[in-house]
């Protein structure tokens, strides 16, 4: 048995459509809040998305692992309370290509709204 084609073709296009989202947002958030810790970048996506949009632990340090390796964040242990935790903040690069990626999502955002305003007139 295969299982669900259209559960499987769901849960694979919506991985595909948020890891680059995830990346984006990562970015984003750190342009405001300057330096954050994983779990506080974690809970300000699940903010952002009503808890929609919120990836597992390890993904979202899988993503933190790939932009470190772009030279797009950098990390740097900060002493919270007597204890070690990792922070993470933009690089000059991770400004440069978050500048870049924005003006990609603003051509999505305007031909969804396109699509959209199609739609409504079919």
């Amino acid at each position: 048995m295969l299982g669900n084609p259209k559960e499987k073709a769901l849960k694979k296009l919506r991985k595909d459509l948020r890891s680059g989202l995830y990346s984006y947002l990562i970015l984003s958030i750190l342009e405001r809040e300057e330096e954050l810790h994983g779990y506080a970048i974690r809970k300000k996506l699940s903010e952002l998305s009503g808890g929609k949009l919120v990836p597992s632990e390890g993904a979202l340090y899988d993503i933190l692992k790939s932009l470190k390796k772009y030279k797009l964040v950098e990390d740097l242990w900060v002493e919270v309370n007597g204890r070690p935790r990792k922070y993470y903040r933009l690089t000059e690069l991770g400004w440069e290509v978050l500048n870049g990626l924005r003006e990609e999502v603003e051509t999505i955002i305007k031909t969804l709204e396109r699509w959209g305003d199609e739609i409504g007139r079919l």
